[in-house]
Formats: structure tokens, sequence, C-alpha cells
């Protein structure tokens, strides 16, 4: 059983990477629903089978098949969105760094006040829901 898990889980990842890699829209579905099935399996194994139900219904059967559906209606030409792409490259590029540097401050812990920090003695997410969680 812990190999099958291992191997949905690889599975997920990879097909889910292809998902966002894919240059086909239609191809990228495919993927999606390996990728859906695979998360299925996992529920599954970890005892949820009415959830790997729904996964497999909901997502994999509804969903998917609309977008499927939607892909094909509008027949989208993708070399005629791609021609602007390095126009634009510098300002995306900023905005990737801006929000990669964001990134590396929230989860990094650091403060750009320390003595507010130290003041507080606990984290702000702490302060921010003692209120909520108490039984009185």
């Amino acid at each position: 059983m812990e190999s099958l898990f291992y191997i949905a889980a690889v599975t997920a990842l990879a097909s889910t990477v292809s998902v966002v890699t894919a240059k086909n829209a239609s191809h990228a579905l495919i993927y999606l629903i390996v990728s859906l099935l695979s998360v299925a399996v996992i529920f599954f194994l970890l005892g949820a089978p009415f959830a790997a139900a729904l996964e497999v219904v909901v997502y994999a059967g509804a969903i998917v098949v609309l977008f499927l559906f939607v892909v094909m209606m509008l027949n989208i030409n993708f070399v005629i969105l791609r021609e602007g792409f390095l126009q634009y490259l510098p300002v995306g590029g900023l905005v990737g760094l801006i929000l990669l540097v964001e990134l590396a401050l929230v989860s990094g812990g650091w403060a750009f006040a320390p003595e507010v920090a130290a003041a507080a003695g606990t984290p702000s997410t702490l302060l921010a829901t003692s209120g909520v969680m108490t039984n009185t």
C-alpha cells in the first residue's frame, strides 16, 4: 500500500507539472485528468473512498469535460498570443522578482523593525487568533 501511495504521488506531481508546461491545451487537460485520478487514488489509500469518488465524478468527469468543450469551441490561436511575449518579458520579470522577494521576506520570518517583534513576544498570527480560539 505504501508503494502504491508513492507511485500515485509521483504520478500526480509529474502530471501536474506537465499540465503547466504543456504547449497544447488538449494535452494539458489530459494531464489534468491523470493528476486528478492520481489524487483520487491517494484519497482512497488514505481511507476516504467517498472523497475519491467525488474527485473522479465531479472534477475528472464534469469540470474537465467542460474545460475541454470550451477549449475546443474557442479554437484559440496561441501563435498570435505569443507574438508580444518578448515585449512584456522585462515587466513580467520585474514583477516576478518583487513577488519572490516578498515571499522570501514572509517565509524567512524577517522583520523590518526587530524591536517591535521582540516587544510583542508572540507572533502576530497567535495574537490575532487568541480571541477566536478561546472557550469563554
